[in-house]
């Protein structure tokens, strides 16, 4: 039966990462706890006046191989591993003059940290570290007897452990840290399989594992029923994981969810061209538009659903201004997420204490490669982030009228919207803006009719003299199976489609296009989002 109780009177520190070490190595000293180290830590902490015994003295050898075999020795493992309370490890220890060791501080080099910075080949791999991990793998494995750490916000718990426990650390302190200690293992190995699959061109290892680091603890998930949390994967894309968040209570898995999605929408429109404003309801485009200035952006997009943007979510593609914060607070909106806020702008948001706002310092790229992936029951899919953009050279014109400059520049608009709408997605826009957006329909020629409808509704409650989807575009984000759905599209008033084309009808539905004096432009491309 393992003792709660485990006495530290020896710790082996080798860490890349020097953040908090001094503090740690001083309190463990103060503590009486001898200190094992290797190359440059040691150097650190002599210059610091503290006694400190090499490694290559335990091991009888020298760090060799540029630093590559120091710590993968019996003196070291035997000292990690060893069952204090198990006689033929106890003579085993003796014979080999093997001395136990109670503490291990290992971080690993910085493997992600590279990558971040280098796809140098050399780089990366002189960045894997061997010893460290065998060594926490082991230290964490015997947690009966032995402290792993590996992260230095747990230095100070440590020594308040020490404090509270007479120099010695509970089973339950041992135990969750060799769970932190595996979960970090893990990760790093998750990094450096991931990488090296991209870099031998394997589009789909044997084995795939992804890693996060806690970012925020969520009071539940979709429902108050579900457990949920937030994790960071490290990429450092800009959005919610990366942004600072000015006020506002904590954010939900649903709001979490929801920004994510209206921030990856508006950053489909250059910041440098125009300001641009998306606001999302249930992870769904309610209203987009791009205008002169960011406000005017706003209340375009606004007056595409105002029903449905009641307590949405605000992305913008620019800095906010004071004069947009004033047009954003006159709703209730649950979040604005932006790559700045001024001063005046952050001073209008502090008198609504329950909107968040986050700033980001940049918007993701739509282009940049990634992975993206989902649960199902027994597995997960894995798949490419959808990546694809158009430019006005990748349309094929496919019927007999030529959409004009400005139906070009409001398909490209529209098309971009319909990559972020949940399938199947019908999406009007005129002049820059939404101004009918069906979603997430079985039939197509519902999620039409609705855009439609919804249209009429907007033009109704601001007292238009006709549905603003009159004179419209409109996008598809698959093909039109049959003629009824751009049928009813042109029905509602459009003039010009895109969509992917493929379809075993398209004979026919270019046809009815004709027929109805449209303009169509095929992509070759769709954007399903299930």
């Amino acid at each position: 039966m393992t003792a709660d109780l485990a006495p530290l009177r020896r710790a082996l520190i080798s860490v890349s990462d020097k953040t908090g070490l001094m503090d740690l190595a001083q309190g463990l000293a103060a503590r009486g706890v001898e200190l094992l180290s290797t190359g440059g830590t040691a150097g650190m902490l002599r210059d610091a006046g503290l006694r400190v015994r090499d490694v290559a003295d335990v091991t009888g050898f020298p760090e060799m191989m540029d630093g590559r075999v120091k710590t993968l020795h019996p003196g070291i493992h035997g000292g990690l591993l060893a069952l204090r309370d198990d006689p033929e490890h106890q003579r085993a220890m003796a014979d080999h003059g093997i001395a136990p060791i109670d503490l291990l501080v290992s971080n690993l080099y910085p493997f992600e940290a590279t990558l971040a910075r280098t796809t140098d080949y050399a780089s990366l791999i002189e960045n894997i570290d061997i010893g460290g991990p065998a060594m926490t793998r082991a230290a964490a494995k015997n947690h009966a007897f032995v402290t792993v750490l590996t992260d230095p916000a747990d230095y100070g718990p440590l020594l308040a452990e020490l404090d509270a426990n007479g120099g010695r650390t509970r089973f339950a302190f041992r135990q969750r840290a060799a769970q932190a200690a595996f979960a970090r293992t893990a990760a790093y190995d998750a990094a450096v399989s991931n990488w090296m699959a991209g870099a031998a061109g394997i589009a789909a290892p044997r084995n795939r594992a992804f890693a996060g680091s806690l970012a925020q603890s969520l009071r539940y998930g979709e429902n108050p029923h579900q457990m949920a949390a937030f994790y960071s994967d490290g990429s450092n894309r800009p959005g919610v994981a990366t942004a600072r968040q000015w006020q506002g209570k904590e954010l939900s898995f649903n709001n979490i969810n929801d920004t994510d999605a209206a921030f990856e929408l508006v950053a489909e429109f250059d910041a440098g061209e125009a300001p641009a404003c998306a606001i999302i309801k249930h992870a769904n485009p309610c209203g987009v538009a791009r205008r002169a200035t960011l406000r005017e952006a706003y209340r375009a997009a606004y007056d595409c659903d105002r029903t449905s943007a009641f307590g949405g979510i605000v992305a913008l593609n620019r800095p906010l201004d004071a004069e947009t914060a004033e047009e954003i607070t006159a709703i209730f909106t649950e979040v604005v997420i932006a790559p700045g806020a001024d001063a005046a702008a952050r001073a209008v948001f502090a008198a609504r204490k329950n909107l968040r706002l986050l700033t980001t310092e940049g918007l993701p790229d739509p282009k940049m490669p990634g992975i993206a992936f989902r649960q199902v029951a027994g597995g997960f899919l894995v798949q490419d982030r959808d990546n694809g953009v158009l430019a006005p050279t990748d349309l094929a014109v496919v019927t007999r009228r030529v959409p004009t400059d400005g139906e070009i520049a409001d398909l490209l608009f529209a098309w971009k919207v319909a990559k972020h709408v949940k399938s199947n997605a019908i999406v009007y826009v005129k002049d820059g803006a939404t101004v009918g957006i069906g979603a997430g329909q079985m039939s197509r020629v519902d999620s039409t009719r609705i855009a439609a409808r919804k249209s009429a509704d907007m033009a109704e409650a601001l007292g238009l003299a006709a549905p603003t989807v009159k004179g419209s575009v409109v996008a598809s984000d698959a093909f039109f199976p049959f003629p009824d759905g751009l049928l009813a599209a042109a029905e509602a008033g459009a003039t010009a489609v895109i969509q992917p084309g493929g379809s075993m009808n398209d004979d026919k539905v270019i046809a009815a296009a004709d027929s109805a004096g449209l303009a169509m432009v095929f992509t070759g491309q769709r954007h399903f989002r299930h």
